[in-house]
């Protein structure tokens, strides 16, 4: 037994012994043979860590058609262990200084933080308060005199840096703005120093091929819209300002993070802004990558699905500028003039328009037969179209617009432009609503019982209940000595009789008429997740405030007409048009379909139906107000008949409104309306400032309604075909 043991002790030792052997000789290879090899094989190869920017998720339309996205980018970082070494081996001032003129003989430029002049004699530029907090830490870091001037700061930079009295103070300024750059990194934030954004692969080949050690290639994201259209609602993104850099950073973003500025964009953040990763790369000398070991994998941000749809999107913005330029060149305005220009528009001759074959709208009916009015320049329009089933905002459209991917580089200009176009008159802009708001002072009365359906009003042209006490107010058709003679509610929606109106205002009261006009959203929020006014219902309490005076009855009745203190956005009178057709029932205004994550597989959110509000009443008060707005499109009489009399897609019911800017301008044209009366689908509401009357903005409607039934015929005609198929 004991012999047996010896022998496995022999037998493993004689093994330790060979494995020892083995490990001797490879170590001796290694080391002494094959060492120097691999020393200098090491010294050639570059270990860095950096950051990987994650890509932000996608913007797609209810149908899921993509409308922003990203372009993959290469960004020029510098790397300072390489550019900077601490043993002085690189001559780092010369490789700045040739690293800059490679970059400008490629077209390019780098990012320049310094806030210096670039010339002589120097001096500070005005610069951001977080721009200010980093130049003030390198300072007091570096031993500065917290008041030292622009050249004493310089002077300091170049004897800290060891820059040669040989470079022109030109050169000197470039070398000591880059390794600026580089230190504030450490000092605020951690982020990289990006040289150049985007930067050409031509440089980047270049910079390769010259082996410029100090500089690495990053890859980066460029938002990119893939519409024209829908600037208001989409947005942009862009570095952050002092205020967001200090909100932002609490949720772990880096300095030279970019941020939703506006819009959907800004709206959904949360949403869309991933998580960036780092990743550590070993690189030969000559730049090629070995390998790429990530430490934290990136996190992309997750794909918002709108509750707009792209094409009708497209559709009602041309609509929009069609009509707009029609009646700008019509009253001889130039339209070929660029939009963002500067310069005063001058009247032309305009080109005589052929009569309309329809019958013409009955003279004075929204403000059709006004007097001249010396200023009659068209300055802005918007458009709003909705679900009427859902309250889901289908197109946002607001003139004149601009071009997203283009909207950077023409910000200053955008600023200044006479026009307005980063102005969001769909969602900002507030318009009295004029006879657009009979509707809701005609359930209001029913509802109160003020009136029914067959009370008869009697239209003598002026209103006298308080003539004695000299205030006798017209109806608009009585500048032509005419009359509407007996109207029950539906015949006065059509006629849009004042008188009729004005005693319905009167027996309810203004406190009535503003709950009933809160009950529709108007002067109240949408639920919009976008920046919008929420604008005023006529009132008591701030009346004061708007028009400092104090309430009377007056007041009362022009606030039962759509005129006073009152002022909704055309979001607003839109969702007010869609719960008339909806019988009362108001949705929020939610802009979010659903958000998922950037693979597509998870959703993160979903959009719910919420009821903001109902206007509770009998059937056939509906009835009868629908019927009244029908007879507006359908009728001769009626305010719109010109622009629907021979429209066959479908049943409209609507409303014009004017709303008075004064004796010496034209008024605003309003208009809303919904299709199909039998089964409403979607609502609009069209404002054009200085339009003259709500019946030169039913052609946009009237474009638009066009459009929404051909897609849609063209959607059922698809599901048919497809599901022969299967």
């Amino acid at each position: 037994m004991n012999t047996i043991k010896k022998d496995r002790l022999i037998i493993l030792t004689a093994v330790f012994a060979i494995l020892l052997v083995v490990y001797l000789v490879f170590l001796y290879k290694l080391q002494i043979i094959e060492g120097e090899a691999y020393y200098k094989e090491s010294r050639n190869q570059q270990v860095t860590t950096s950051t990987v920017v994650a890509a932000r998720g996608n913007i797609l339309d209810r149908y899921g058609r993509v409308i922003v996205s990203n372009k993959s980018s290469y960004d020029l970082t510098i790397n300072e262990s390489e550019l900077f070494p601490s043993d002085d081996s690189v001559d780092s001032n010369a490789t700045i200084l040739k690293l800059v003129k490679l970059i400008r003989e490629y077209g390019e430029d780098y990012i320049d933080e310094l806030p210096i002049t670039t010339e002589p004699p120097f001096e500070y530029t005005e610069i951001s308060d977080t721009d200010k907090a980093r130049l003030q830490a390198y300072m007091k870091t570096n031993e500065v005199d917290e008041n030292a001037t622009a050249v004493e700061l310089l002077s300091s930079m170049r004897t800290r840096y060891k820059i040669d009295s040989n470079y022109s103070a030109e050169e000197a300024r470039i070398i000591a703005g880059i390794r600026y750059a580089v230190n504030v990194r450490y000092l605020i934030n951690t982020s990289d120093y990006v040289l150049v954004q985007d930067a050409d692969m031509k440089l980047i080949s270049i910079i390769r091929e010259n082996n410029m050690l100090g500089v690495n290639v990053k890859e980066s994201f460029i938002r990119g819209y893939n519409t024209t259209y829908a600037a208001h609602i989409l947005g942009y993104v862009g570095l952050m300002n002092d205020a967001e850099y200090e909100k932002y950073a609490e949720l772990g973003y880096s300095g030279d993070a970019k941020v939703g500025k506006s819009g959907v964009e800004y709206a959904f953040e949360k949403y869309l802004h991933g998580t960036n990763g780092t990743v550590q790369v070993t690189s030969a000398a000559d730049g090629t990558i070995i390998s790429k070991t990530y430490t934290t994998e990136p996190k992309p941000g997750n794909n918002v699905y709108l509750t707009i749809d792209i094409a009708l999107q497209e559709a009602t913005e041309r609509a929009l500028a069609t009509t707009v330029n029609a009646l700008r060149a019509e009253r001889g305005y130039d339209i070929s003039e660029d939009l963002l220009g500067n310069d005063k528009e001058e009247k032309v001759t305009p080109t005589p328009t052929p009569t309309p074959t329809p019958t013409p709208t009955p003279s004075g009916q929204d403000g059709e037969d006004e007097k001249e009015k010396i200023d009659d320049e068209i300055t802005g329009a918007g458009a709003v179209v909705v679900d009427v089933k859902t309250g889901e905002p289908l197109a946002i459209a607001s003139w004149p617009t601009y071009n997203t991917s283009t909207m950077l580089e023409n910000y200053s200009k955008l600023l200044t432009a006479k026009y307005s176009p980063l102005f969001n008159r769909a969602l900002q802009g507030t318009y009295a609503p004029g006879s657009t708001f009979k509707p809701c002072t005609a359930i209001a009365g029913l509802t109160e019982k003020t009136i029914s359906t067959s009370t008869r009003i009697k239209c003598t042209g002026v209103y006298t209940k308080y003539a004695a006490q000299g205030y006798a107010p017209q109806c608009w058709i009585y500048a032509s000595h005419l009359t509407h003679g007996s109207d029950n509610v539906t015949e006065a929606l059509r006629d849009s009789c004042n008188i009729f109106f004005y005693t319905v205002g009167n027996n309810l009261g203004i406190d009535k008429l503003e709950k009933y006009a809160r009950q529709f959203g108007l002067g109240e929020s949408t639920g919009i997740e976008l920046y919008e006014e929420t604008g005023n219902m006529s009132n008591r309490a701030n009346h004061y405030e708007y028009a400092g005076t104090e309430w009377v009855v007056g007041d009362t009745l022009q606030a039962a007409i759509g005129q006073a203190d009152s002022i909704f956005t055309p979001l607003q009178l839109a969702e007010y048009c869609a719960a008339i057709a909806n019988n009362g029932q108001r949705h929020s205004a939610s802009i979010l379909k659903e958000a998922r994550s950037y693979d597509y597989s998870e959703k993160i959110v979903q959009r719910t139906e919420e009821v903001l509000s109902t206007v509770k009443t009998e059937d056939y008060n509906w009835n009868a107000v629908h019927k009244g707005m029908e007879l507006v499109a359908k009728h001769p009489d009626g305010s719109a008949y010109a622009t629907f009399y021979n429209y066959g897609a479908s049943t409209v019911a609507c409303k014009t409104g004017t709303a008075q800017k004064g004796e010496n301008i034209t008024n605003d044209g309003i208009f809303i309306c919904f299709a199909p009366v039998e089964d409403p689908e979607i609502a609009i509401a069209v404002v054009i400032e200085r339009g003259q009357s709500g019946s030169r903005c039913a052609p946009v409607a009237r474009s638009i309604l066009e459009t929404y039934f051909s897609i849609k015929s063209a959607s059922d005609v698809t599901e048919t075909e497809g599901s022969l198929l299967k």
